[in-house]
């Protein structure tokens, strides 16, 4: 069989699961009648509401005889991880640039992977029909950041098509080329790409990548075979990265992608993308192999997770009536089972019995597990996340420190560079742009300088401006960074909040809750307009006396409630609170309920 395994990378919202959709359409791998959702790759419930690809998803097409499996991959930094452990699988990968945007910060970190594990990309730089494309600068700015990523002589020399992704067509020439189909870029990677580099006479070898669970054959692990061939009921072993054993396993099913469907193959040569079924131990990054070989395959090293955050047991007084799945035992069942899947995740147990701390790439990531959770039937408390600091070999202080790229309108730069600049922030570049009044900011920012700036950049931009962040280094401690400067009102009685005691306090600051909503004694109910803490009682209802008022009452004017999404509410939340998350309800508090315990752990100095 004629093989070609290819990944195709790019940023966020650059148009990858588009592309794969044309490429699906046009290699007729739907019948003509047949309905097909948009961005079909797209097919988890939090993938189609976000509208961004989470988890890389393998699919195949036949074009002229030769069989081409395609990796769709994510674009946001915060799922690098999918990225890295995929390129293993691939031999060549299509690398997508918005032809108005350019190379941004995604582009460059999985780029910066292809080039050094060898990889030859192909450059799509996709959406050339809209009105402010800029194809020729755009192709110079990714010359000159395959250049700043030392790519080899043959990487340079890459070869470029200019595409819509959305419409279906891709051409070598934009000016002289009809503009009708996707058959150059099919043609150019049988012709570009090589095919699989393996041994197919060795014994059986395959690097699993990634895992997945079946409640129907158990756990399915994918990977490209590097050598050999593989049949149904074949006993073949698990050997980690120290050559150690992990078990042994009979294969029940093997499972290849034809289209978007899995079918069941009775056997499996060199260079095919599969998954096997039939193992109860062996995980992503073992490898799996004939029972004679004793070495086991090198897995890319994964990037270290940046940021962390604390997953507790729910201990408020409402704890238990929206979830089922409550104790410690369940969620740190429920963790293990994730950080076996995602290895850009890292769980370990702390010295309290009921919390578990849980390291990640950044909010995002870890805003979905606690999404998908929470959906399960999970109740959690969250903490605040906080960066993983480390030392050098001097004992110097070092935190992760990003790059951000901010393309906003002029008249909203001042405010994002002043705010940055409070966090921390070096403004390293600042780029007009070429259409409209626009303006690209490059920063270098520390991460935790960023926790929680993103809905307040929205706010200063009025919801125009878009922000980009990507790891850069560790370096040097950057000094203190002022936390949130206004205090929270926090409920003093447990109740129901009524509409009259919200309409008295909406003076002291902006309300999180509705009235007729369950509150508790040291539940944030609102964020107060001065920078200390004040607790309040959102459940007194107005006296009703048999003495008739000389006026009519007032009417009830209630300013509608800021409702926080899960990750403004992570952002939110300082060192002595919590995001209390339930399949219904999210809600603040804080760490300690009871109101004098809370100021006996907090001491005042006395003046």
């Amino acid at each position: 069989m004629n093989l070609r395994n290819i990944a195709i990378i790019a940023h966020v919202d650059h148009g990858k699961t588009t592309m794969v959709d044309g490429l699906l359409k046009q290699s007729g791998t739907f019948r003509d009648n047949q309905k097909v959702a948009e961005c079909v790759m797209d097919s988890n419930d939090l993938e189609r509401e976000r509208g961004i690809t989470i988890l890389s998803k393998c699919t195949s097409v036949n074009w002229q005889g030769t069989h081409i499996n395609i990796v769709d991959t994510p674009g946001h930094a915060d799922f690098g991880g999918e990225v890295e452990r995929i390129l293993s699988m691939v031999d060549g990968v299509v690398l997508l640039v918005d032809s108005s945007e350019g190379p941004m910060p995604q582009t460059k970190f999985v780029l910066g992977k292809a080039l050094k594990i060898g990889l030859n990309p192909i450059v799509v730089i996709n959406k050339a029909d809209k009105a402010d494309a800029r194809v020729d600068e755009v192709l110079d700015e990714i010359f000159d950041l395959f250049v700043s990523l030392n790519a080899n002589d043959r990487q340079l020399d890459f070869p470029v098509l200019y595409a819509s992704g959305r419409n279906g067509w891709a051409v070598k020439d934009l000016d002289k080329d009809e503009k009708k189909d996707l058959t150059p870029l099919f043609e150019l990677i049988l012709s570009y790409v090589k095919e699989p580099d393996c041994q197919p006479d060795e014994p059986f070898k395959m690097l699993a990548t990634t895992l997945e669970a079946d409640k129907f054959v158990g756990r399915i692990l994918t990977g490209k075979i590097q050598a050999g061939k593989i049949k149904v009921s074949d006993t073949i072993k698990a050997l980690n990265a120290e050559n150690n054993e992990v078990e042994r396993f009979r294969v029940s099913k093997i499972l290849a992608y034809r289209g978007l469907n899995r079918e069941s193959l009775t056997e499996a040569a060199a260079g095919d993308i599969v998954a096997l079924a039939g193992a109860s131990k062996a995980t992503v990054a073992d490898t799996l192999c004939a029972l004679e070989v004793s070495e086991s395959l090198h897995a890319q090293p994964i990037d270290p997770p940046t940021l962390a955050m604390s997953f507790s047991v729910n201990d408020s007084p409402l704890a238990g009536r929206e979830g089922d799945k409550v104790t410690s035992r369940m969620i740190w069942d429920r963790l293990c089972k994730e950080a076996e899947g995602n290895i850009a995740l890292r769980i370990s147990r702390t010295d309290s019995t009921d919390t578990f701390e849980v390291a990640g790439r950044g909010e995002l990531q870890l805003g979905v597990l606690i999404e998908t959770m929470r959906r399960e039937g999970f109740e959690l408390s969250i903490s605040r996340p906080r960066v993983l600091m480390k030392k050098d070999e001097n004992g110097q202080l070092l935190e992760p420190v990003e790059e951000v790229v901010v393309d906003v309108d002029e008249e909203f730069s001042g405010v994002v560079v002043e705010k940055i600049g409070q966090r921390r922030g070096e403004l390293i570049e600042m780029i007009p742009s070429q259409v409209g009044n626009k303006v690209r900011l490059i920063f270098n920012a520390p991460s935790r300088g960023l926790i929680g700036y993103h809905s307040e950049f929205l706010t200063d931009t009025r919801g125009t401006g878009v922000m980009n962040r990507l790891f850069k280094a560790y370096e040097p401690y950057k000094g203190d960074i002022d936390s949130r400067r206004n205090g929270v009102l926090i409920s003093s009685e447990s109740g129901t909040a009524i509409a009259y005691s919200l309409w008295k306090l909406q003076d002291r600051g902006p309300m999180f809750i509705d009235s007729g909503v369950p509150v508790y004694t040291g539940m944030i109910i609102g964020e107060h307009t001065k920078p200390n803490d004040l607790e309040v009682n959102p459940t007194k209802a107005k006296q009703l006396t048999n003495i008739r008022a000389a006026g009519k009452d007032e009417a009830i004017d209630l300013i509608p409630p800021r409702k926080m999404s899960l990750e403004q509410g992570l952002s939110y939340i300082q060192e002595d609170e919590l995001l209390e998350v339930t399949p219904k309800s999210l809600r603040l508090r804080k760490r300690i309920l009871d109101p004098i315990m809370r100021k006996r752990s907090k001491p005042e100095i006395m003046a």
